[in-house]
């Protein structure tokens, strides 16, 4: 009885064999599939969440209180199941895993205080590091071990590239290209040719390293898919792209949360904010060829120049965010969770970068010298940072959110989960709620 009870009540420790006999068990179709527990994943898991996840009890609160949840195979509940098995190969595959907004409605309602919200939170970041290439360095983005290195090299790399600058320029024939009118410019220092070169070069191999992900992170969902032999797309690969970036630039299901309503303007702030800093710096990196610059652009702009004021509006949009989300973390922690490293690494990388600029401006404006170059060179280490490092950050949740949204619309997916709650209340006030019980109920008793 003693075995009995302890067997029951309690996990197992992993002080198991190294290669633990296969099991079956019923997979989300029905069918049995193959249990092979993957202990280094389990170990993570354990990590981030602090053993939370154990407490599963697999009752389906988390599916029943999503409001983007599908009727059919809803989550997080099934994914509860299989980090509790350790089927890291099931997840990183399953493309509903990036259809969580980690809202924390489910977290917060959790009888058993699982927090399912934090454990899909980390399961995509397995799924980035699976998936990223080279996979090192999805290793190393994701280990404050390893934060001095990747700090460390642009560092290196910006000081050599500077302390060689002009002999490379000479052996390129590149001469000072700076006119007259830019009396106090940063091109004496930090010439535009060897930043444009030096960031240009390294954002095409983040850019290669994104692609790799993404192919790879749509075979695997497409194989997932048709292992269920429901593969049958429903929309054109166009119409899905379209319907997935009109969903992110609405951020509509993101606003159907309730737990963590702050998030949403976190995100709009970081969205719109990110995008406006990104349209000024394309803007003035190509204007050497770029025909709507006109023949007077000069840089670095004045403070009235409405390219400034879009990014400086940018820049405090951003700052906003930072300071909303971090608020969040440390105040409401308990509904909201506290965050792993890599939401702190995203964070705190963004708020150093759009403060760093915002120094720099500052510093430029006083003619602060040598202070101004100095920020501006902490300022480019951050932003390498933040860009290059992309692909196997949390930011690349961008990406292969994205992705995942456009496989969604592409194969039906998002068709089965429950409409944004403004269609939400027009159609409950459209039909009787008699009916409307009738109807959902059933289907969501049977999860």
């Amino acid at each position: 009885m003693e075995t009995a009870e302890k067997t029951s009540n309690e996990t197992p420790e992993l002080d198991v064999p190294a290669s633990p006999s296969p099991t079956l068990a019923p997979s989300k179709n029905g069918h049995a599939v193959r249990i092979e527990p993957d202990l280094n994943f389990i170990r993570e898991l354990r990590r981030r969440s602090r053993d939370s996840y154990k407490k599963c009890i697999q009752c389906g609160t988390c599916s029943a209180t999503c409001t983007i949840s599908p009727d059919k195979d809803p989550f997080p509940r099934k994914e509860m199941a299989w980090a509790v098995w350790g089927m890291k190969d099931l997840l990183v595959r399953d493309p509903d895993i990036w259809l969580c907004y980690q809202c924390s409605d489910c977290s917060v309602r959790c009888p058993r205080g699982a927090r399912p919200g934090d454990i899909l939170a980390g399961v995509r970041q397995e799924a980035i590091r699976h998936f990223a290439a080279p996979r090192f360095l999805g290793k190393w983005v994701s280990s404050p071990r390893y934060l001095p290195i990747l700090l460390g090299l642009p560092a290196v790399m910006l000081g050599l590239l500077l302390y060689f600058k002009n002999p490379i320029a000479d052996a390129l024939g590149i001469g000072n290209l700076m006119e007259g009118r830019i009396v106090y410019s940063y091109s004496s220092t930090f010439p535009h040719w060897m930043l444009n070169a030096f960031f240009f070069f390294f954002s095409m191999l983040a850019v290669v390293a994104v692609i790799t992900g993404v192919v790879r992170l749509w075979r695997a969902m497409k194989f997932t898919v048709a292992q269920d032999g429901s593969f049958e797309p429903v929309k054109g690969i166009w119409a899905s792209i379209g319907a997935a970036l009109k969903s992110v630039v609405a951020h509509d299901y993101f606003s159907t949360c309730t737990a963590a309503r702050s998030r949403y303007l976190a995100h709009v702030c970081f969205f719109f904010g990110f995008l406006a800093l990104t349209m000024v710096t394309i803007w003035v990196i190509t204007s050497g060829f770029n025909a709507l610059t006109g023949k007077h652009f000069s840089y670095p702009f004045n403070f009235w120049n409405p390219w400034k004021m879009l990014a400086n509006i940018g820049g405090a949009a951003v700052l906003f965010g930072c300071g909303l989300t971090i608020r969040d973390r440390l105040v409401d922690d308990k509904d909201i969770g506290h965050g792993s490293y890599g939401d702190w690494a995203l964070v705190l990388g963004l708020f150093f970068v759009v403060v760093s600029g915002f120094a720099t401006e500052l510093l430029h404006y006083v003619r602060l010298e040598p202070h101004r170059h100095i920020v501006y060179f902490i300022h480019l280490i951050f932003v390498f940072a933040l860009l290059i490092y992309l692909p196997y950050s949390k930011f690349a949740h961008i990406i292969y959110r994205a992705t995942a949204m456009v496989f969604a619309e592409h194969t039906g997916r998002r068709l089965q989960a429950a409409p944004p709650l403004e269609e939400l209340q027009e159609i409950t006030q459209d039909e009787p709620a008699v009916e409307t019980q009738s109807v959902a109920e059933p289907e969501r008793s049977e999860v």
